[in-house]
């Protein structure tokens, strides 16, 4: 394909199922690693969404949509990290049906002490397989096709 053609439906397949193989490999590697603590790899992703979100609060709905889980599934997370007291929950100003989580400080710092360990493992399993050059077209590319999707209408 030349550069800017339009790609053709084979040529978009074999590019998703490559990312989504690549992806499918290093979750199940990361899920093996013991740096999660007590805490599950999609528990830590709450407190890390959160810890890089203003107030480091998030509505529950926007957690949602960074989330691969379901709305009541995430709810239920949410109430086991409250229980933890990694997170607080409350009402939104203005919106009585909104559910606001917010970070603790307790939260913050095992959010810290994860993110530290996990990003050894990342250094070694994505860094380990790519250079520097490839790490920065793998994010422009990524970054790209993330952003796109607010643009394109859905598939019929």
């Amino acid at each position: 394909m030349a550069m800017g053609e339009e790609p053709t439906t084979r040529e978009a397949a074999e590019a998703w199922e490559s990312l989504f193989r690549a992806q499918v490999a290093l979750m199940r590697r990361f899920q093996r690693t013991d740096v999660w603590g007590d805490l599950s790899i999609r528990e830590y992703d709450v407190l890390f969404t959160l810890a890089g979100c203003p107030g480091r609060t998030a509505r529950l709905r926007e957690l949602a949509e960074s989330s691969l889980l379901t709305q009541p599934s995430l709810s239920r997370l949410v109430e086991r990290l409250e229980r933890d007291g990694l997170v607080r929950r409350g009402p939104v100003e203005g919106d009585a049906r909104g559910v606001a989580v917010t970070l603790t400080a307790d939260g913050e710092r095992v959010q810290r002490e994860i993110g530290r360990r996990h990003v050894r493992t990342i250094r070694a399993l994505v860094g380990g397989a790519l250079d520097a050059q490839e790490l920065a077209t793998l994010r422009a590319l990524s970054d790209k096709l993330r952003l796109a999707q607010a643009g394109l209408p859905d598939p019929d």
